[in-house]
Order: C-alpha cells, then sequence, then structure tokens
C-alpha cells in the first residue's frame, strides 16, 4: 500500500508514525515548506530559541501523553511551570484560573513533535514541495507539484493542510465524484482567525511572577503575550524573549502594513500591558503572519467519512475545531487508526 500525505503538520507527523507502525505501507510527505509541524513553528537566534506560533502542549489528552512521555524519547521534554496571568481594558493584570494541566515543550523547540514522529519512521519526506493539482485515476491518487514534478500513485491520500488550503486543493482536483463536493462545502464552511505575531528580544532580565498573559475578552489590540525565557534551555540568562500575538480584527486590518510599524505598535502595547517601559524599544525583533492561524470551528463528520470510503483523508486541528497542539497530534492519531483499520492489507 502507498500513502501520499500532503504537509508535515503534527497530525500528518501522527498520522505517519501510526500508518509506518502498524503496517507495511510506503509513505511519502510532500511539505510545502522547508520545516516541519506546520504552526507549531521554532526559531533560533544564536543561542535563543523561541517557539513563534504555538506556544506549548497540554496534558489534556492521555494518548497524547502517553505517545510523546513514553512512546517517544522524552529527552529534552519539559514543563512550563510559570502559571498563566489574565489581563484586562484597564491594564490590570491578575491570577488566572488554576489549572492542573501541565505546559508542555521541549528545549529545542515544538518542531520537535514532527521531527522525532516521523524520525521514528521510514516514511520519505519531501520538503520544499508544495502540491498544486490532486488527481483521481481510477482507484489511486496522483499529485503535482508547482514545479510540475508528478507523484504517485498513491491507494491513500492525506491532507493536512489548513482547511482554506485544502479547500483550494479539493475544488480544483480533478476527481469526478459527488463526494468531492460535499467534501469541499464542508471544508470551505470552516473558519479561521488570523494572527499577526511580533518577537520581541531584549539584552535583560524581565522579572514576572507569571509565564503568560491573556485577554479572555479579546477587547485589546494584544490577546496573548508570553515570555520564552520560562521555557528551560530557550533563553539564556540575561535576556528576555516575549511572543506577542495580536487579536484576529487587529491582525486583519494590519496583515499587510510594513512589519516595522506592526512591531513598534506591539511592543509599544506590550510596554503598557505588563508596565515596564522598557518593552517599548526591543533589542531585536521578529515576526510572522499566520492567516491560518486558529480555527473557529469544525468540520462536518458526514462529509469527511464519506471522502475516507474513496481512500481520502483530511486531518489537522481544524477537523476537530480546537486550536491546540494537542488536538491535531490526536487527531492525526485517530486518522491513522481509521485508515489502517478501514484498508485492507496490500
Amino acid at each position: 500500500m502507498d500513502v501520499g500525505i500532503i504537509g508535515a503538520g503534527a497530525a500528518a507527523s501522527a498520522a505517519a508514525h501510526v500508518v509506518d507502525g502498524t503496517t507495511d505501507a510506503e509513505v511519502t510527505v510532500l511539505e510545502k515548506s522547508g520545516g516541519l509541524c506546520g504552526r507549531a513553528a521554532t526559531r533560533r537566534r544564536g543561542e535563543i530559541t523561541y517557539d513563534y506560533g504555538a506556544n506549548y502542549f497540554k496534558d489534556d489528552d492521555e494518548r497524547v501523553v502517553d505517545l510523546v512521555t513514553e512512546t517517544l524519547d522524552p529527552d529534552g521534554l519539559v514543563d512550563i511551570d510559570e502559571p498563566i496571568y489574565v489581563f484586562d481594558e484597564e491594564g490590570s493584570v491578575s491570577e488566572g484560573r488554576d489549572s492542573d494541566s501541565r505546559k508542555l515543550t521541549y528545549r529545542q523547540g515544538l518542531t520537535q513533535v514532527a521531527k522525532r514522529l516521523l524520525g521514528r519512521t521510514d516514511a520519505t519526506v519531501h520538503r520544499n514541495t508544495r502540491v498544486e493539482q490532486i488527481e483521481r485515476d481510477g482507484t489511486v491518487w496522483r499529485l503535482t507539484d508547482t514545479d510540475g514534478n508528478e507523484w504517485g500513485p498513491f491507494d491513500i491520500l492525506l491532507c493536512n493542510p489548513p482547511a482554506p488550503q485544502t479547500e483550494t486543493l479539493l475544488r480544483e482536483a480533478d476527481w469526478e465524484d459527488p463526494t468531492r463536493e460535499e467534501l469541499v462545502d464542508a471544508v470551505a464552511d470552516v473558519e479561521y482567525r488570523n494572527v499577526w505575531t511580533a518577537v520581541l528580544g531584549y539584552e535583560f532580565e524581565l522579572e514576572r511572577p507569571y509565564y503568560a498573559l491573556v485577554n479572555p475578552a479579546k477587547s485589546l489590540d494584544v490577546d496573548w503575550l508570553a515570555r520564552e525565557e520560562c521555557k528551560p534551555g530557550h533563553v539564556p540568562a540575561g535576556n528576555s524573549v516575549l511572543v506577542v500575538q495580536a487579536n484576529s480584527e487587529w491582525s486583519v486590518e494590519h496583515y499587510d502594513d510594513p512589519p516595522a510599524e506592526n512591531i513598534e505598535t506591539l511592543a509599544g502595547v506590550t510596554a503598557d500591558i505588563v508596565g515596564d517601559e522598557r518593552l517599548a524599544e526591543p533589542d531585536w525583533t521578529d515576526h510572522q503572519g499566520w492567516r491560518h492561524a486558529l480555527p473557529k470551528n469544525g468540520l462536518s463528520e458526514g462529509p469527511r467519512r464519506t471522502a475516507e470510503e474513496s481512500g481520502l483523508y483530511v486531518l489537522g486541528d481544524w477537523v476537530p475545531g480546537e486550536a491546540r497542539l494537542h488536538a491535531a497530534i490526536r487527531n492525526g492519531i485517530d486518522t491513522g487508526e481509521r485508515l489502517v483499520t478501514a484498508t485492507p492489507e496490500q
């Protein structure tokens, strides 16, 4: 059996891990970027490591925890001990609700999730390969990338890109089946919140009792800001790094503005929220716009299951509609297990 996977996000990596570990399938992963794990993205700047998309994953799902703490090598897996506080439109910062959930990450960054999952498989991963066309040829799937290279045939196809990108691929697919239209319409109904992220670096230590601040009312320009130095191994002593996420409305309005202007604005807002005027002038910065950051809702189950009967699986945190890394991993596990159960050995 040949399995093709579009995208190397957390869900796709978890599905590949399940399929490779329980079948003799040949798994091929085509990833449009040079990295792995989608929005669970990590960058490095000298000795500094920072996660500029997803911030961590929780231990809310027992199967996910078992996977990352027992099946995978737990070396480098660390807890964020500091709590998450809240702030409001009046500028007041207060303790958040107590939570028993652990906040987990890796010393090397969250991309380790996909790297470790795929690293335990014999899957072939092709980076910088953007799929442009899907074709259903009889009972198999064929793919063409933007360079004109053809991939396949695949008995099973998994699509891991965010819903809008998956919708485009499926809408333009050479696949004559009523199933396609039903699935495309369902995928199109999944809505997203945009997030524009600023990373602010400082050559001094910021002392605060919290790891992150969140605005539950989403009433300000900034929804979330987190201190990367609270992640063991990420930031050396004497430095601070803040990951600042603008709210969705602000992100949409300013998405295409000059990055320097956005960073200046968000740094000023951050200084006001945290109560330290030094934060308005970071020593170095980085940024990232995420057009498809947080799904607002999930995918209807009926069209998804009908498509699976044709050997097409869609997966990602947008399928359950829960914008959490552990939800993406769990969705990948579940998808891989359904694929294995539904597919006779070939």
